[in-house]
């Protein structure tokens, strides 16, 4: 089947009606414009939260604060969180999000240093995945497989919340999919490839190298592999031009890895190969270690809203694995995600990379109008799936409220949309109807729940009660320090001179060696504290508390600020 006769192809979806028809006619236009449509659908799904949410604990915390510090010291090659190394990624997302942070401030719309400027990143690498699912997709899928597939990225759980957090996963993608794209070009259509679509294959996994590491050579490599296995040739790889394009790989990545390896006697590397990743691949890092199968147990989740639609296409891809552009797909993604599967440290966003892959082959099924139907047994699994994630996203945005002692209808909202979702798309059996839907899940949970659940940021009124304090500003040296609450976000709103005590008696040293200063303390420590305040001669003055909730190790806290 052409491309053409598949934009041509009837509705996604069963039932004819009049919502449908108006289905059909967003369609139409969005296939029109594909790209302003996609950029139109990406801003209604992803401004909710993006300038309200606070920074969050504890990876997006870290990276913003190793990129402030790299704008106040002027270093653009160590990577530091306060004194403290941070040697576990590449530099990549650091150098995209320091031009930003520093534009923001430098026209006045982000004088207090808010943490939306550092997300920016996130949502051009989303963006750039969205985008290049379109554009590259169509070659392998046809146009209006690939616009759904698109749409259908676009308004996933997974990217959506990745958008949101200013840290590698999300650029990571956009580097992926492009590389990814470039590759099928090549495997596809070798005699047609031209120089500049070769090279920019080998820039985008320099890209995602220089963001993760080696995920992007991985899923390439691994494609290839299986591709040559599959069909024993390997002609069309000659279309990469893997000699210069090697070189100009190396040329992009090797100046920053041997200027950090000079930086820090190689302390980078042993951190971040024999630490980080060693420890990801041989136990669960950060207890977040989980036997095989537990991505495809999340996929319903990651996936929705369109989890009934990518589950009931799989059948069809492996059918038409005799076709060279399915063939890739499932190249894309069957390898890397049992890579995933079999490593011992799970996080949910691992898989991302792979998700436009499988969202493609979901496209190419939803637009052909032959498709035959799935199995009734997984037919049945699709809905029950679809269900459950629907239940398990509506329950916890009406749970999290209450949960953290912030007010219970902030969650209603959530509730509702992800109700109102999983029936419409049940009735309409209608990928369009998901994918237009998304917002108001998105609306409701990142532009209403989330940011109104005050409890759960505890760093933002700390920096408030210090800037009332302070009401000329912070004094520049360092005049603050906490002790028994030492998340990442707090030294990146309260400044990078914070310190952090393990035990009373230095807080109290701390407050006794100087004037005007301050010293954050949980509840628990304050008795120890002013015992040990006491023998200093010190008496200090609280004048403000802060109660919350600690989701970094789900405990509720009271923090006291105290003063000399």
């Amino acid at each position: 089947m052409t491309a053409d006769s598949r934009t041509r192809a009837a509705p996604a979806s069963a039932p004819v009606s009049a919502p449908v028809s108006i289905l059909a006619r967003i369609e139409t236009a969005a296939l029109h414009r594909p790209y302003p449509a996609l950029l139109l659908l990406c801003l209604l799904l992803w401004l909710p939260g993006f300038f309200t949410l606070p920074p969050s604990d504890r990876d997006e915390s870290r990276f913003a604060q190793a990129t402030k510090q790299m704008l106040q010291t002027g270093d653009f090659v160590r990577i530091m969180n306060g004194t403290v190394p941070r040697n576990l990624k590449p530099i990549g997302i650091y150098w995209l999000q320091a031009p930003f942070a520093a534009a923001a401030r430098a026209t006045g719309i982000a004088r207090k240093n808010p943490i939306w400027p550092y997300r920016i990143p996130s949502v051009l690498g989303g963006l750039v995945a969205v985008l290049s699912t379109f554009g590259l997709g169509r070659r392998l899928v046809g146009r209006r497989a690939a616009l759904l597939a698109a749409g259908m990225l676009a308004a996933s759980v997974v990217l959506t919340v990745e958008v949101h957090i200013a840290k590698t996963d999300a650029a990571l993608l956009g580097a992926t999919t492009v590389a990814m794209g470039l590759l099928a070009r090549a495997y596809l259509e070798p005699e047609a490839m031209a120089p500049a679509a070769a090279y920019g294959f080998w820039l985008a996994m320099a890209a995602g190298v220089l963001l993760k590491g080696p995920i992007t050579p991985m899923a390439a490599g691994l494609a290839v592999l299986v591709l040559l296995a599959w069909e024993r040739r390997a002609a069309w790889l000659r279309s990469l031009r893997p000699g210069l394009g090697f070189l100009l790989f190396l040329a992009v990545v090797l100046p920053w890895f041997v200027a950090i390896g000079i930086a820090t006697g190689g302390g980078f590397f042993t951190q971040s190969l024999g630490g980080d990743l060693a420890g990801k691949l041989a136990g669960g890092s950060d207890a977040h270690g989980a036997p095989p199968g537990l991505h495809l147990l999340l996929l319903p989740l990651l996936a929705f809203p369109s989890t009934l639609f990518v589950i009931r296409a799989l059948p069809a891809a492996w059918r038409g694995r005799a076709r060279a552009p399915t063939r890739f797909l499932i190249a894309w993604l069957v390898p890397s995600w049992l890579v995933f599967e079999a490593v011992h440290t799970k996080l949910p966003h691992y898989t991302l990379p792979l998700y436009p892959a499988l969202f493609l082959l979901a496209g190419l099924w939803l637009a052909d109008p032959a498709r035959r139907r799935p199995p009734r047994w997984l037919a049945a699994l699709a809905v029950g799936g679809f269900v459950l994630a629907g239940a398990l996203l509506g329950l916890a945005s009406a749970v999290l409220p209450p949960a953290v002692g912030a007010a219970w209808w902030i969650g209603v909202p959530g509730l509702l949309a992800a109700a109102a979702i999983t029936a419409l798309v049940l009735r309409s059996r209608d990928v369009r109807a998901a994918v237009c839907a998304a917002p108001l899940l998105y609306w409701s949970v990142f532009g209403l729940t989330l940011p109104a659940a005050r409890p759960l940021w505890i760093a933002p009124r700390v920096a408030a009660a210090l800037a009332a304090h302070w009401p000329g500003g912070q004094p520049a040296d360092a005049r603050f320090g906490a002790l028994g609450f030492d998340e990442p976000s707090l030294m990146f709103l309260a400044g990078t001179s914070t310190a952090w005590f393990a035990q009373p008696a230095a807080a109290a040293d701390f407050l006794a060696a100087g004037p005007d200063r301050v010293v954050l303390m949980d509840s628990r420590d304050q008795p120890a504290f002013a015992a040990a305040a006491t023998t200093r001669g010190v008496r200090p003055r609280r004048f403000a508390t802060v109660r919350g909730f600690d989701y970094s190790n789900g405990h509720f806290v009271t923090l006291f600020l105290e003063a000399d």
